[in-house]
């Protein structure tokens, strides 16, 4: 679990880091086809199918675009506009928003202890968003809202496949969901981007290798494997470092700012979440 919530904390700043040479939908959709690939190999050698049930592909379609295209994409998109440590705390508030989207979808009607989660996970963006002068914080709004939308389609993902589960081993959902999800940001990057790879350094390489073979693949198996050892409620509370992670690696490996203003807003956000988990 340790190592799922470090992998993916880790992924903001690895990727605000390669997103100055290589535009954000490309960084992002190269890394979702090595992780495609690594994924599928592991799966082949652990002889699980590949094949996927015809009955099973118009869920699968519609996990692919919340929980890898739309998160992958809005997310990436706001971060070209925040701080990789304002992106990690903002897009970690989807345990409220799937807390919520719980009550139109499967009926289950918010309590009183989710509501206070939506209040306690919005103070936190309101506290991170104060400090910005006015100017600068309407400047934020987009990437505000770009990753909030990354987070919801996320959110909404999760509940639909509390609704409706697929039928697939958990390695061969995650290989078609990646890889069904990086075609809509692989489209994106050709129509909106035009790297300059003669500019690419090993670093930023480095980096695009990072985010395919650790968070989009190692921390799936590492997740999968402490899923299979953890309460599901534990396992999910242990997905709270990964904000964590995001901001003191930023802070420590970027400079960006970490001061009581972040912390309270860290705070914040994570009780939100602990309360939607819980209640």
């Amino acid at each position: 679990m340790a190592f799922t919530a470090i992998g993916w904390g880790m992924t903001w700043p690895v990727l605000k880091t390669v997103m100055q040479e290589l535009p954000a939908l490309t960084a992002r959709g190269l890394g979702g086809v090595i992780a495609t690939l690594g994924l599928a190999l592991v799966v082949v050698a652990l002889r699980r199918p590949l094949s996927v049930p015809r009955s099973e592909w118009p869920g699968l379609l519609v996990a692919a675009l919340l929980n890898y295209a739309a998160w992958m994409g809005f997310s990436t998109l706001g971060l070209r506009i925040l701080s990789a440590g304002e992106g990690a705390l903002v897009a970690y508030t989807m345990p409220v928003w799937a807390a919520l989207l719980a009550w139109p979808v499967l009926e289950e009607r918010p309590t009183l202890a989710r509501l206070a989660a939506l209040g306690m996970g919005m103070g936190g963006v309101a506290v991170l968003m104060s400090g910005q002068s006015l100017s600068a914080g309407l400047e934020k709004l987009p990437g505000v809202l770009l990753v909030l939308a990354a987070a919801c389609c996320f959110a909404l993902g999760a509940v639909l496949s509390k609704r409706r589960p697929l039928v697939l081993h958990p390695l061969t959902s995650v290989v078609w969901q990646v890889g069904l999800g990086s075609l809509p940001i692989l489209a994106g990057a050709a129509l909106l981007e035009r790297p300059d790879w003669g500019q690419v350094s090993a670093l930023s390489w480095s980096g695009v290798v990072y985010m395919g073979a650790v968070p989009l693949s190692l921390c799936y198996l590492t997740w999968f494997a402490a899923l299979r050892r953890l309460p599901a409620g534990t396992a999910a509370m242990g997905t709270l470092l990964t904000p964590m992670v995001g901001m003191l690696a930023s802070a420590g490996l970027l400079g960006e700012p970490l001061g009581w203003r972040q912390g309270l807003a860290l705070a914040l956000t994570l009780a939100g979440v602990v309360l939607a988990l819980r209640g």
